[in-house]
């Protein structure tokens, strides 16, 4: 045993008789230990970083160095969710306990593995938000959590289950979290037992031995206790010192609380009016932190009812412009309204550049962050140049790209698609002089050309009819169509007509 060995276990010796939610130490590490040699099921632990998460891993990592090493024969995953969009200070802290950890498990001899897990290249945060032009979340609509938390965490344990037929999985869930959170541990509770069954996941259940614990009980568990694969907890203090938000738990459920006032959660989280995490932070001396703050708070100002016009188009990804009926008032029966669909592509372009400028501004200060991957930017183009409604035939992203690194990424050639900008003003021209949407002779084209050469064209006369039946005009000729019940006949006898007219060509 080393003397650093031996200074943490005497350690342990001195805080083994610490009651904590009226247990010693001592027995939760038994309990922990018991549970670990009952069965062969590997366990997997979600590590956040944040203040429970750490508990956990300190009490379990406690518990199995204290153990035999002949028992020491089943092993445990750390796995932590990455979602390329945390907080910029805590993402190279929670890194950097991630890489200590795998080294530290191998000197003390420890079944023990650390893993970060992201959410899919098409599935983060920036491709969907800059690429798809999904809305920043809300809390109607966290389109994010499930993506780039739930899936990424799922297809691990999925993995797991799949290899070893049956896993436990470790949280650092407490009762006092939220209401809601409370109510699911004790649904899953399964009699007798100190295990519960996973929300979700058939053949996964989860062990929270900190369930009934207090914050302030976690906080005198983590000044008491010394980090057992070395350092120190003061470090995780000093985050959350000067702030009263909490942290993100490894989601695994949609019960998880938003995590938006968390330091421990995504920078771009706007669930939340005020994101007090990064404003705490930049109180402290962040100050470099700022611009992303701003960017952050501007996604949230699209989120607003009376923004949303300016920002978002008025058709949806499908091409169709969709109605709701509004409130009763006394000046307005029942007024009818377009739910807003993804957000502009000018917009998209703007924020994109935006990005990466305070990207660079990062970077040019020492400091190696990047706000957006490069594999993100690569999904980002494919996003732009087949967007349903507002396709860039210029390609314009590495345009983008280039105007603030002056260089080049390694771009996919000869990517843009059949239509070029010049193609597209022609068809602007067109459209002034016809009347005919340059979108939808674009689109009626692309299809001609993707079936080109096909012995077999069957379905195109259902495909064409797809592209004319969505919306094409301003917004003021499609409120007229379908607000109009007279001119939305007048619309189906139309393409009727077009219809018949081509099955005699095809003839």
């Amino acid at each position: 045993m080393t003397s650093e060995n031996f200074i943490y276990a005497n350690h342990q010796l001195m805080i083994e008789d610490l009651k904590i939610s009226g247990r010693k130490l001592s027995e939760i590490i038994e309990e922990i230990q018991k549970l670990y040699l009952s069965d062969n099921r590997p366990w997997i632990i979600g590590f956040s970083g944040g203040k429970d998460s750490t508990t956990i891993l300190s009490l379990v990592y406690s518990a199995i160095i204290n153990l035999p090493k002949e028992q020491r024969n089943k092993h445990i995953y750390v796995v932590s969710s990455d979602t390329l969009v945390e907080t910029p200070v805590v993402v190279d802290m929670i890194l950097s306990t991630l890489a200590t950890i795998n080294t530290q498990a191998i000197v003390d001899n420890l079944p023990i593995s650390a893993h970060p897990v992201r959410p899919k290249p098409d599935q983060t945060f920036w491709v969907n938000l800059l690429g798809r032009g999904y809305p920043a979340p809300t809390q109607s609509f966290r389109w994010c959590t499930e993506r780039m938390k739930i899936n990424p965490v799922s297809d691990f344990i999925v993995d797991k289950v799949a290899a070893f037929g049956e896993v436990i999985v470790v949280l650092g869930s407490r009762s006092q979290e939220s209401a809601s959170r409370a109510q699911v541990i004790q649904n899953h509770r399964i009699a007798g037992s100190l295990l519960s069954r996973h929300t979700s996941l058939p053949n996964a259940f989860t062990y929270m031995p900190i369930a009934d614990w207090s914050a302030d009980e976690v906080w005198e568990y983590l000044m008491s206790a010394p980090c057992p694969w070395g350092g120190t907890n003061r470090i995780l203090f000093e985050l959350y010192k000067g702030s009263n938000a909490g942290e993100c738990p490894l989601v695994i459920d949609t019960s998880t609380p938003s995590c938006g006032n968390s330091r421990f959660g995504c920078w771009t989280c706007t669930v939340v009016t005020k994101d007090k995490a990064i404003e705490g932070l930049i109180q402290t001396g962040e100050s470099w932190m700022q611009p992303i703050l701003e960017f952050r708070n501007e996604l949230h100002f699209s989120t607003l009812p009376e923004n949303k016009s300016s920002y978002r188009n008025y058709k949806r990804r499908i091409g169709k412009v969709s109605y709701i009926k509004g409130d009763i008032t006394e000046d307005q029966d029942n007024e009818v309204r377009f739910i807003p669909g993804p957000y502009w592509m000018k917009i998209r372009k703007e924020w994109l550049k935006k990005l990466l400028d305070i990207e660079k501004g990062i970077r040019d200060s020492g400091r190696d962050i990047y706000l957006i991957q490069p594999d993100e930017l690569h999904q980002i183009r494919q996003c732009w140049l087949s967007d349903p409604n507002e396709p860039d035939w210029a390609d314009s992203l590495p345009a983008i790209y280039r105007s603030v690194y002056t260089k080049d990424l390694n771009w996919v050639e000869n990517d843009a698609g059949a239509f070029t900008e010049p193609d597209a003003k022609l068809l602007h021209e067109i459209q002034e002089d016809s009347g005919a949407p340059a979108e939808m002779v674009m689109k009626l084209i692309d299809l001609e050309l993707a079936v080109t050469g096909l012995s077999r064209r069957t379905g195109i006369l259902n495909k064409i009819e797809s592209v004319l039946k969505q919306d094409w005009g301003s917004l003021e000729d499609i409120n007229q169509i379908q607000l109009n019940p007279a001119r939305k006949n007048i619309y189906k006898d139309k393409l009727e007509l077009l219809n018949k007219r081509y099955e005699e060509l095809s003839k």
